[in-house]
């Protein structure tokens, strides 16, 4: 039986990875000027959606995002981390206006 400390650990592992890869297509797809990931997994660490991928929440400001609506910015963040959506499970996004 796998012990529940060994998948915290792993959780942890992962989820470090996929931030930094969500961070990394994100100021490549947007060029954003604010970007903050957070990674909220080991929040959830224990539940069945755990072992697919990890939980996190994007807020940005963009320009690429100008004129667009929520809806339509939302898809777009989607398609940024889709080659990486397998490592997902949860994705919160909060589209901040640029001042």
């Amino acid at each position: 039986m796998v012990s529940v400390l060994f998948i915290w650990h792993m959780v942890q592992y992962f989820s470090h990875m996929s931030k930094a890869n969500i961070e990394s297509l994100l100021k490549s797809a947007f060029n954003p000027t604010y970007l903050n990931v957070i990674d909220d997994s080991a929040k959830h660490a224990g539940h069945a959606g755990a072992k697919q991928g990890g939980h996190f929440n994007v807020e940005i400001a963009s320009a690429a995002f100008d004129g667009k609506k929520p809806i339509e910015a939302h898809r777009m963040v989607y398609a940024a981390v889709a080659p990486i959506k397998d490592s997902i499970h949860a994705l919160a996004i909060k589209v901040i206006k640029n001042a």
